[in-house]
């Protein structure tokens, strides 16, 4: 990494985490302490962690404290902590202040500590909607279409601002062991005992494994250029509903049981159930291009097919 400290051969940098009792921050601490990164985890509250990481207490990540004794030494933030996407209440306002005003608070923090790099867990709704018309890129103009989207933009945008090294990793539909949302919900309906009428939807849709995360995650860390980005991260091959299922469904041991219907009849049947029932990623497709990524020689160890298939079987019946 530019301009840090001077190391040992071999001896990776100190990473600064927050969100690590999260979906996504478990499975990065495990991920970069075992590529041997020295990891301090920051917390809001006193929680157990393993050995082979540090912590350090700062509160609400609104309004945190003690950071100059969080970040002393550290070479780079990987920043997680925020409001998901399925958050309810008073959306705009929460998402602000959580996804935007924390995250720009917390990268001045880390600039007045001399923090080399700062990496924030964007989303690929900073960029577009729940579906797209083209193939994305970091190149073209973020359009976010909801509150989560706008509030990951924005403080992307702030974080910019800081005049830190950043990079944001606008992240695709993440898949893996505790994945809660559409990917729980997918899960449960692979796991139905009865056929499904999905085999003629065509609309391509890009994932991501937490694995190909990680290791995304520590090409970042290492690029040893200043970066000042955004990069979309997503598994190379967007696949379909009808190819996870299978995928899923393999996974289990059994066999796809997937049947033709028409799409305009299936999407006329799925009207008819009610507006509550949100199909619009099922007829249209979100796909994102990789490429910016790829040139920091990220190679994502799993492929889709592959990671779905494990997930069937970690995930809890």
């Amino acid at each position: 990494m530019p301009g840090a400290k001077a190391q040992e051969p071999d001896r990776k940098p100190l990473v600064a985490l927050t969100g690590a009792t999260g979906f996504i921050g478990q499975h990065l601490l495990q991920g970069l302490t075992d590529r041997g990164y020295r990891v301090r985890v920051l917390l809001r509250r006193p929680t157990q962690m393993p050995e082979s990481c540090a912590s350090v207490l700062i509160g609400d990540i609104a309004k945190p404290y003690n950071m100059s004794e969080a970040l002393a030494e550290v070479d780079a933030v990987i920043h997680t902590a925020g409001i998901p996407h399925a958050m309810t209440g008073l959306p705009e306002d929460d998402y602000r202040l959580f996804n935007t005003d924390a995250t720009v608070r917390f990268a001045k923090a880390a600039k007045r500590a001399r923090v080399k790099r700062f990496l924030f867990l964007s989303s690929i709704r900073a960029q577009s909607g729940p579906v797209a018309s083209c193939v994305l890129t970091e190149d073209q103009e973020a359009r976010p279409t909801d509150a989560y989207g706008r509030s990951k933009l924005e403080a992307e945008r702030g974080v910019a601002e800081t005049g830190l090294d950043w990079a944001a990793l606008r992240l695709a539909l993440v898949y893996g062991p505790g994945a809660g949302g559409n990917v729980a919900k997918l899960v449960k309906l692979a796991r139905a005992p009865y056929p499904l009428p999905l085999a003629g939807l065509k609309a391509r849709h890009s994932l991501l494994a937490l694995d190909n995360l990680v290791e995304a995650v520590d090409r970042i860390l290492m690029a040893p250029a200043p970066l000042h980005r955004p990069f979309i991260v997503a598994d190379p091959t967007p696949v379909t509903v009808a190819e996870m299922v299978r995928a899923l469904r393999s996974g289990l041991g059994r066999r796809a049981g997937l049947f033709y219907v028409p799409p305009s009849l299936l999407k006329a049947a799925l009207a008819a159930i009610g507006p509550q029932v949100e199909t619009g990623p099922l007829f249209n497709s979100l796909v994102a291009d990789t490429a910016a990524l790829r040139a920091l020689n990220w190679a994502p160890p799993i492929a889709t097919q592959q990671g779905l298939a494990a997930l069937a079987r970690q995930m809890p019946g």
